[in-house]
């Protein structure tokens, strides 16, 4: 009876040893998803603010083109790509108003009376 007492506990044994491996092998596999997980869930977050992004310059590019597309608006491109008016109109140059200067503080007699020297 004391061999297979003996062998039960070999079997026990082995079979925890083979479990407590598993369990590491296991424990490894989940230590090197994680680091994955978090990459991708980051590249998605990045990925749908660029689609953000790109969804709001296409909108303001249709905007624009369908700006474009009307009779203004091809007018307006043409005359600043081109340069071009219509008959009888001129060219209007728009200049800034001159800066005005403080005027001048008067000067103490003194001051006045070196200039006579």
């Amino acid at each position: 009876m004391a061999r297979s007492s003996r062998s039960a506990t070999m079997k026990e044994v082995a079979f925890m040893a083979l479990f407590s491996l598993g369990i590491l092998w296991f424990a490894y596999l989940i230590w090197g998803i994680v680091p994955k997980e978090e990459r991708a869930r980051l590249q998605v977050q990045e990925t749908e603010s660029q689609l953000a992004s790109l969804e709001a310059r296409e909108a303001e590019l249709r905007k624009n083109l369908d700006e474009l597309n009307t009779e203004r608006g091809k007018e307006a491109v043409l005359r600043d790509t081109k340069g071009v008016a219509l008959p009888g109109e001129e060219v209007i140059i728009v200049v800034p108003p001159e800066e005005q200067l403080p005027p001048l503080a008067p000067r103490p007699w003194w001051k006045r009376m070196f200039d006579w020297f």
